[in-house]
């Protein structure tokens, strides 16, 4: 299982992206600071990081610089809300394999996630999902049932896909917010329930299971 480092001074977005990263079945590990985020990548066996700017010990570049002098060539995201065009070459020139910035989709993240694991691994991309008759093509953006082309909204294909790439697992409301809706939005809300059941009455009734007190997941139809 792929280890991701997440250097985040505030807790509230590491714990939205450790999270989502577990729901996508990656695991990680969080440094606040600067210095404890450089040693816990001198010291540990990671895949990838991701790197915020503003941490309250050093910036962000710092941080990135001295690991490529060290010899540390995990790849490494930049998640920042500094959005320029000179923020994003400095991060680039400076050895980030990728830059990211705040507000961001937590979907977005994972594919750049993805593509930087798979780049490591020499993994071929995964195009299509499919879970019995239910079929995504996930290049074209189309959904199948039975072979039928169904029409579904840029979210409700997106919670779509959350659930095929989760079969018979159980996702909790606060995964689906993460991984469909982004971190700010409001964790009380019932979105999540609305759009399981446009899921229901498009895909199918009984495909999408509730499990009271944990959420949902994708099951098998009766």
């Amino acid at each position: 299982m792929s280890q991701i480092l997440i250097i985040e001074d505030e807790p509230r977005i590491s714990s939205f992206v450790a999270k989502g990263l577990r729901a996508a079945g990656l695991t990680s590990s969080i440094a606040e600071t600067g210095q404890d985020g450089f040693n816990l990548a001198i010291e540990g066996d990671h895949e990838l990081i991701i790197l915020d700017l503003g941490l309250p010990d050093e910036d962000g570049f710092s941080v990135l610089r001295r690991l490529r002098v060290a010899q540390i060539d995990t790849p490494v995201i930049i998640l920042t809300a500094r959005g320029s065009v000179e923020d994003t070459v400095a991060g680039l020139q400076n050895g980030a394999d990728d830059y990211m910035a705040k507000p961001f989709h937590f979907d977005e993240l994972l594919a750049r996630v993805r593509l930087r694991l798979r780049t490591e691994d020499n993994a071929p991309e995964v195009s299509s999902l499919t879970h019995e008759n239910l079929h995504m093509d996930l290049l074209r953006r189309r959904v199948t049932v039975n072979e039928r082309e169904v029409d579904l909204s840029a979210r409700e294909f997106a919670l779509a896909e959350a659930f095929l790439r989760n079969p018979g697992q159980v996702l909790s409301r606060e995964q689906l917010l993460s991984r469909v809706w982004g971190y700010d939005f409001d964790p009380g809300s019932n979105v999540v329930d609305v759009y399981v059941r446009y899921l229901r009455n498009k895909l199918g009734s009984e495909r999408f299971e509730t499990v009271r007190g944990f959420g949902y997941r994708l099951a098998s139809e009766r």
